[in-house]
This record gives structure tokens, C-alpha cells and sequence, in this order.
């Protein structure tokens, strides 16, 4: 695999190695952020606003992020700034562990790590030119590193306490920084025409109903990032180390979806793996709200984290670059960063947060019922102009 990229002069473990440290980051958060904050002494409620946070401050950083480095084309040394900014106020954390310290730290720390992935994403797709297509295996490398972290972490606090994670998240904050030192920026040079089009680009039914379902799909996510390691632990008496496992699976799910995601672009429709990968989330929500005293169960349900993650993020990938050319590019990702990840991811944490007390299961019942809404939107409404695949790109 490597050889090939090295053929075409494109840098594959300096770009692969920090989307491994970004997302150990992220494997380091999300499956141990609310066990953490519950060992302060928070409230569920407090777990879901803490935890929103992180993901409301993707609604506008992105977005701010992205138009200036589209203006500047300064994304590296905006991914530079942002990555050490974000590990010097992180280290905030080791200071003091009040709410409203949390709080503002959270909020600022996270305003700048989320200037990193999506410019990231373009500068990625710049080094790739004509060979989009293998995004996969190289993003694959994030999956990698989440489930490294995701494992190694809870085979650690098996045997340590909870309280030490915010050094480990510091420790992959600050290799982040360090890995975006080795690149150069090689994406799209400006275009004030290109970028004086983008409203017009974004006022379409399609992106419209793409923008909607993303926000959906990830408000679905919200309960299972921020509470899945809670409920397997206090629910069902899971270890440490199993919910790790488990959160493995999925990721490792995932990593086998992105080795052949290639292909699959190259023999369906963007609609059609969005379709699938929607239906197939809201089962697979389903399977854990009511069947997660089976570890059968909940082994099947984190394989399923190849579609609703996996296909989905690729999909969206390739849907937001070959609708927002050029100097939009940036922009573009952020946006969809924003309405997904961003205000989805928070919405999904909040509501989780109000409702996991009251009962976990409907809390996950209602993220499947979210989902559905999200494939009824694309079905009628989702139909891409560019289609991927056998009349593009052949192997």
C-alpha cells in the first residue's frame, strides 16, 4: 500500500500519522470523558453539558477556521496554531477540575483543536490530486489510533485511576502539533470567483437535505459517544477493558470499511451507501437500547459501526468535494464539520444528558427514530449531480 503512494510522491504516514494522533485524541475522549467527569463528583446532566460543549464549539470554530484559511491559504499554519493552542489551554485541565473551570477550558481548548481536522481533510485531498479515491487508506489511520487508544486506555484504567486521563489526552494533543510540523500545504490556491459561489452551491435541495441528515446522523451518535461507556459499565457490569474491546470492534469495524471504501464508490451511488449506511445506523441503535445484556448483541451492533460511521464519513467526504470545488474547499469541509459533528454532536450529547437518568434505553430508542427521519429526507431529497464511481474511476 505505501509503495504505491510513495510512487506518486504523496507523503503517506506523515499525513497517516496525524490523523493517528488526532483521533487517539478522540479515542481517548469519547469513550472515557463521562467516566472521568463522574469521578468529580458530576451529575449526568453536567456529563451532557460538559460534553456538548466540545461538540457546540464545532458550530462556529469550523466555520471561522475555514473561511480564513480559504482567504489567507494559510491552512498549515492555521492546523500549526490551532493543534499548540490547544494542547497550552488543555493544560488547564491539571490545574483545577471546578464546573465552570471545565467549563471555560473545555470551551477555549476546543475552539482551536476544532480549526485542525477539516482543513486537515483538504490538505490531505490536495497531496492526493487525481487520487481522491484513496482518502480511505490513509484516513484508516485515524481508526487506527482511536482504537489503540481506545484499548490501551482501558486496560490502564483497569489498574489506574480515572484521574490521570487528562495527561494522556494532553500527551496526544501536543504529538498532533508535532506530526504537522513534517507536511507542507499543498492544497487548492485562491479563487475569488470560486469562493464568491459558494452560498449559491450551498442553497441547493441536495447539499440542504445532505446538511440536515448529517446534523441528524450525528445527533443520533451524541448518546453513544458521551454515555455508551457509562451504560455498559453502570448498567450492564462491563469491565473497563470489555467496553474497550467493544469500542475496538467498531473502530476496527471501521478501518476495514476505509481499505475498501475505494471500491465502493467505484460501484454504487453516493445515494445508495447513504441510504444503506442511515437504515443500517438506526438498527444498530436499536440493538444496544434493547439488547445490551447480550455481548453477541453488542459484538454485531459495533460491527455495524462500519456503516454508520465509516460509509457515511466517506460518503460525505466525497460529497462535499466534488460539490465545492477549488478555493471552497475549505469552507466546505468546515460546514459539513459544523452541521454534523458540530451542532448534531452537541444536540445528541445535550438531550442525551437530559434523558439518560430518566431511561437509557429510550434515549437510544430516540436516536434511532432520528436516524429514520434522516433516510426519509434523503430518499426524497438527496440526489447528487456528480456520481463516483465506474464512469470516474477504475482500479
Amino acid at each position: 500500500m505505501s509503495l504505491s503512494f510513495a510512487q506518486q510522491a504523496i507523503p503517506y504516514w506523515r499525513l497517516s500519522g496525524f490523523y493517528f494522533f488526532y483521533f487517539a485524541v478522540v479515542g481517548t475522549l469519547i469513550p472515557y470523558w463521562g467516566i472521568y467527569l463522574k469521578s468529580l463528583g458530576y451529575s449526568s446532566q453536567d456529563v451532557g453539558i460538559i460534553s456538548s460543549i466540545i461538540m457546540a464549539t464545532r458550530i462556529i470554530a469550523p466555520n471561522f477556521w475555514g473561511w480564513l484559511a480559504d482567504h489567507t491559504q494559510q491552512r498549515l499554519r492555521i492546523i500549526r496554531l490551532g493543534s499548540l493552542a490547544a494542547s497550552i489551554i488543555f493544560a488547564g485541565i491539571l490545574l483545577d477540575q471546578r464546573y465552570w473551570w471545565l467549563v471555560l477550558v473545555v470551551s477555549c481548548y476546543t475552539f482551536f483543536w476544532h480549526a485542525v481536522l477539516p482543513q486537515f481533510e483538504v490538505i490531505t485531498l490536495g497531496y492526493l490530486a487525481n487520487n481522491y479515491h484513496k482518502y480511505g487508506q490513509i484516513r484508516l489511520w485515524g481508526s487506527v489510533g482511536f482504537m489503540a487508544a481506545v484499548v490501551g486506555l482501558g486496560l490502564v484504567f483497569d489498574v489506574m485511576p480515572i484521574r490521570f486521563l487528562p495527561l494522556f489526552i494532553l500527551t496526544f494533543l501536543i504529538l498532533i502539533w508535532l506530526s504537522s510540523l513534517s507536511l507542507q500545504d499543498v492544497s487548492a490556491k485562491k479563487s475569488d470567483g470560486q469562493r464568491q459561489n459558494f452560498l449559491s452551491l450551498v442553497w441547493q435541495p441536495t447539499i440542504l437535505c445532505f446538511l440536515a441528515a448529517s446534523f441528524l446522523l450525528q445527533l443520533s451518535h451524541g448518546p453513544y459517544y458521551t454515555f455508551y461507556t457509562l451504560y455498559l459499565v453502570e448498567n450492564y457490569g462491563y469491565s473497563s477493558t470489555a467496553t474497550g474491546l467493544l469500542w475496538a470492534l467498531g473502530v476496527l469495524a471501521e478501518v476495514a470499511i476505509f481499505i475498501v471504501m475505494h471500491k465502493l464508490l467505484n460501484r454504487f451511488s453516493l445515494r445508495s451507501l447513504m441510504l444503506f449506511s442511515l437504515i443500517v445506523t438506526s438498527g444498530r441503535w436499536l440493538l444496544i437500547a434493547y439488547g445490551a445484556e447480550s455481548l453477541a448483541v453488542l459484538l454485531f451492533a459495533q460491527l455495524l459501526h462500519a456503516c454508520s460511521f465509516g460509509i457515511a464519513h466517506a460518503v460525505s467526504i466525497e460529497l462535499v468535494r466534488t460539490h465545492f470545488m477549488g478555493a471552497n474547499q475549505g469552507q466546505a469541509q468546515a460546514m459539513y464539520s459544523s452541521f454534523s459533528f458540530g451542532a448534531g454532536g452537541a444536540a445528541g450529547a445535550l438531550i442525551g444528558g437530559l434523558l439518560w437518568d430518566y431511561s437509557a434505553s429510550t434515549t437510544f430508542l430516540l436516536a434511532a427514530v432520528s436516524v429514520l427521519v434522516a433516510f426519509v429526507l434523503c430518499y426524497f431529497w438527496l440526489h447528487p449531480v456528480h456520481q463516483v464511481g465506474r464512469e470516474v474511476h477504475r482500479e
